[in-house]
């Protein structure tokens, strides 16, 4: 590119374990809330809509926002923004942590969200600026690796210490994390920035990629909840309801699609005006960048399906509690983590897509395993075997994906690149909740209630309400159903029949959508990273030299 090179930083390993560090807080407190949410329900007294958005509202504004700021790291500062973001989601868990009732919680997990946001494109372009050759490849395995182990470590964690401790403590821990984040954000991490960009602030384009993903997760997420179309239940706020028969979903679809046409439109329009853009299309016609993200949507949709369906089963019918549901999936981060030194060494042999090819044939292979394993009394060291492989095939896949997708990306552009990759990873997740999702809950409820016709005595209003009850919960009520009056053991018993048959044909799904991401990276380019030695020296001289604030 022209300009003199600089020493590699020598404090970049450093560097290095504390943005690991803050991509594992945001990675953990998106699935923590997962195993208190009992807790939670009943300390707070939360209603079902707020129990419902506990979650929802941290990955809605987390994925809403992500290309925003992601551009806005590369115009004003990654590390400026990585050291707001933690600040916010620092402040944001201590609203949470003390929140008096659900509304204070909702707050507080939506500016974790706002954080978070700001926290993961700032993390990945501050690698792709700080490193080159193979040591870049070994940093973005610790980056990806860290996202696919912590997305399993936060159910455990969560469940200890709903269990040992206090819920509040889920939200606390982030405290002396966060603190431990900033000191070394401020020692060690470089400011970068991209030298190139035009100042300005893209507003149209902010305003529509905003509003458009925010619609098309909402979508996504709470389809199952609302209607596909019709509504199933009527949101809610205070005291105003959905008032129409239609869903608000296939609203909110049509608003995000139309919003994310006019924001291509105005890209589009803006580039060739020569005028400053949130996002530069042109990006997509790297190769690289347009297959992996099509690949890491596909990838994203298959991990989160299964990993939602998984906990739902062994709580309601092996009997795990929280803690053990968290303890089951540490199998899976200790394979991710167990992997991910090695990984760059084999992609220096092998090359970055071959990598990323084993490691997706490995989750194939482990997930239908899975599924074949599952059955009323699975064993938990056999699940745990077949997560464990699932995590060694993340520890590749995942973490060698980030570096195929970045490979080829300018360093002055990796803000804009790495909030697109997040922002399709996130929408590949909030794709696979929904698209399991229903596949589970509509084969539990077509199960549940074909098993329970086969049982004597049982009126046609009490089938239809524990299918109710049954569907309502996911499964989760499957176990207390022997309990409630009029219902007997054999009507549990044919509710967990119910329950396997689903989270078998789920977890099918979630292997098949894997084996369709495997396919979908025969787009992607053989580069292996020892060819970029020499070109990632004169990309990353620019941006690591002193930058003023």
């Amino acid at each position: 590119m022209g300009e003199p090179q600089t020493s590699p930083n020598p404090k970049r390993w450093y560097a290095m374990a504390t943005v690991s560090l803050a991509v594992s807080i945001i990675i953990m407190d998106a699935t923590v809330v997962n195993v208190i949410l009992p807790v939670l329900i009943q300390d707070l007294s939360l209603n079902v809509s707020e129990a419902e958005w506990a979650n929802s509202i941290y990955a809605l504004v987390f994925a809403a926002l992500l290309i925003t700021v992601g551009r806005m790291g590369d115009l004003f500062g990654r590390r400026r923004f990585l050291l707001i973001g933690i600040t916010i989601f620092v402040l944001a868990s201590l609203i949470a942590a003390s929140a008096p009732s659900g509304a204070v919680l909702l707050l507080g997990r939506l500016l974790q969200g706002v954080g978070g946001a700001m926290i993961l494109p700032s993390t990945l372009s501050t690698v792709n600026a700080m490193f080159t050759g193979r040591e870049r490849g070994i940093a973005f395995a610790i980056w990806g690796s860290t996202i696919g182990g912590m997305a399993a470590v936060g159910p455990l964690v969560g469940g200890w210490l709903a269990t040992y401790v206090s819920w509040h403590w889920a939200f606390l821990i982030n405290l002396p994390i966060g603190i431990l984040i900033v000191v070394g954000t401020i020692l060690w991490v470089p400011e970068t920035r991209d030298p190139h960009a035009e100042r300005g602030v893209d507003v149209a384009g902010i305003a529509l990629s905003v509003v458009g993903l925010s619609a098309l997760v909402f979508g996504l997420i709470e389809g199952q909840r609302y209607g596909w179309w019709n509504v199933d239940t009527a949101p809610s706020i205070g005291g105003w309801t959905w008032p129409y028969a239609l869903s608000p979903v296939p609203f909110a679809f049509a608003i995000g699609i139309l919003s994310m046409v006019a924001f291509v439109v105005v890209e589009l329009s803006r580039a060739r005006a020569g005028r400053p853009v949130l996002l530069d299309l042109g990006l997509l016609r790297i190769r690289s960048l347009r297959y992996g993200s099509i690949a890491a949507l596909i990838v994203s949709l298959g991990e989160f399906g299964m990993l939602f369906a998984l906990p739902l089963y062994v709580q309601s019918v092996l009997g795990f509690t929280a803690l053990n549901t968290g303890l089951l999936i540490l199998a899976l981060a200790i394979g991710t983590f167990l992997i991910s030194g090695g990984t760059a060494q084999l992609a220096g042999r092998m090359g970055g897509r071959s990598i990323v090819r084993i490691g997706l044939l490995l989750e194939v292979t482990a997930v239908a395993g899975l599924a074949l394993s599952i059955s009323a009394t699975a064993n938990a060291w056999v699940l745990a075997a077949w997560l464990f492989l699932y995590g060694v095939g993340v520890g590749l896949a995942t973490a060698q994906l980030t570096n195929v997708i970045m490979v080829d990306v300018p360093v002055a552009q990796s803000g804009q690149a790495s909030g697109l990759q997040s922002t399709v990873r996130q929408l590949g997740a909030a794709l696979g909740v929904a698209v399991l999702g229903t596949v589970l809950v509509t084969t539990l409820a077509n199960a549940a209630s074909s098993n329970l016709e086969g049982i004597a005595g049982l009126s046609p209003q009490a089938q239809e309400q524990t299918v109710s009850v049954v569907k309502g919960s996911a499964g989760a009520a499957i176990p207390g159903l022997s309990s409630m009056p009029g219902l007997s053991q054999e009507v549990q018993t044919a509710a967990e029949d119910a329950m396997v048959t689903a989270a078998r044909v789920t977890t099918f799904g979630a292997a098949f959508a894997l084996l369709v991401g495997l396919v979908a990276t025969v787009g992607l380019p053989a580069t292996p990273p020892a060819r970029r030695e020499d070109d990632d020296a004169d990309d990353v001289a620019p941006e690591l030299q002193p930058v003023g604030d």
